[in-house]
């Protein structure tokens, strides 16, 4: 839809659509008169367990608007990435004047613009408009602390894995998966400090084409070679699977975190995989490897109380996968 002279703030939003979804344990009614944008919502929210973390969940509100704005970027290429900013209780990203998101958490609710244009490149507005729209507000009205972490599971229990690019999270989340562990997350885990439950998006793995070496010939391996293929902004190429289409066990519930796991790009050579961090070297590694939650998360200094209370420990680049992944189910037995 267009500004006009009569409708410069595009109010006129014509016959709205809805659709729910239930995120980070918040309950979100996604409104459009746009088809194309709540088939979005959908493709990112779209049969996810109902999470709960308190008793009376959250209700919250997005609307998403189509524009015609013209394209700011090359076609076929990357369009700009988001620049963040804040003021009055408000949390904006913009990559140009048809696509942005702004978010009141105060008031639950969020607004996300997207052009005709972006919407050629589906994964963008999807993954850094609408995703980063709704867990910010789900995060921010129930005070989850947000890391940059992946989330595994068995019989309720959760273990964090933290590490940054290149430590092989995406790989052991397959390997996970395909061990048949509960899958929470791979990339950003939300925790809920107080009761140390874990919460997160079971949605999609990104993967590098070279983990399929370590997947045996069967349904799983064939499923992820058939997944699309999503470009990075950094110009990586990744196999984007969905969870949900696999047989794959997604948490019903919010895990129950037990454990820390930092993951080391280390080789584990003659050494165990699998060694104990002690309090002190977790609170430290904590700190500096979630920069984002130290900032921006106010109830920091508690939640690293509450979790460094909890065992910590250093798992270092096995031969195969499937190594970490049976010394990470040892583990849950052992703490369950």
């Amino acid at each position: 839809m267009s500004a006009s002279a009569g409708d410069p703030f595009g109010e006129d939003t014509g016959t709205q659509q809805q659709t729910r979804a239930s995120v980070l344990g918040g309950d979100f009614v996604i409104r459009s008169s746009a088809p194309q944008l709540l088939e979005l919502a959908i493709e990112a929210f779209g049969g996810l367990p109902r999470h709960r973390l308190e008793r009376r969940p959250p209700r919250l509100t997005v609307r998403l608007v189509l524009t015609d704005r013209r394209r700011t970027w090359t076609r076929g290429g990357a369009p700009p990435p988001p620049v963040f900013a804040s003021g009055a209780g408000l949390l904006s990203a913009t990559i140009d004047s048809g696509n942005f998101a702004i978010m009141d958490p105060a008031m639950s609710r969020a607004l996300v613009s997207v052009s005709n244009a972006m919407l050629e490149q589906p994964y963008y507005p999807r993954y850094e408009l609408i995703e980063l729209a709704c867990l910010t507000l789900a995060a921010r009205v129930q005070g989850l602390a947000p890391l940059h972490a992946a989330c595994i599971g068995e019989k309720g229990n959760g273990v964090l894995l933290i590490g940054g690019s290149g430590t092989g999270k995406s790989t052991l989340c397959l390997g996970a998966l395909a061990d048949g562990m509960q899958l929470l997350c791979e990339d950003s885990a939300f925790v809920a400090p107080t009761r140390r439950l874990v919460t997160g998006l079971p949605t999609y793995l990104h993967l590098a084409r070279d983990a399929l070496a370590f997947l045996p010939a069967g349904a799983l391996r064939r499923a992820v070679e058939r997944s699309p293929v999503i470009e990075r902004r950094s110009g990586t190429r990744k196999l984007e699977v969905d969870v949900r289409r696999l047989e794959a066990r997604i948490p019903r519930k919010p895990l129950r975190l037990v454990a820390v796991v930092f993951l080391s790009r280390r080789a584990a050579g003659r050494a165990p995989e699998l060694h104990a961090v002690d309090r002190s070297a977790c609170i430290a590694r904590l700190r500096r490897e979630q920069p984002y939650a130290v900032r921006r998360y106010t109830g920091w200094a508690a939640f690293e109380r509450r979790v460094a209370d909890l065992p910590s420990y250093e798992l270092r680049r096995a031969a195969h996968p499937a190594i970490a992944v049976r010394q990470l189910r040892e583990l849950l037995e052992q703490l369950k």
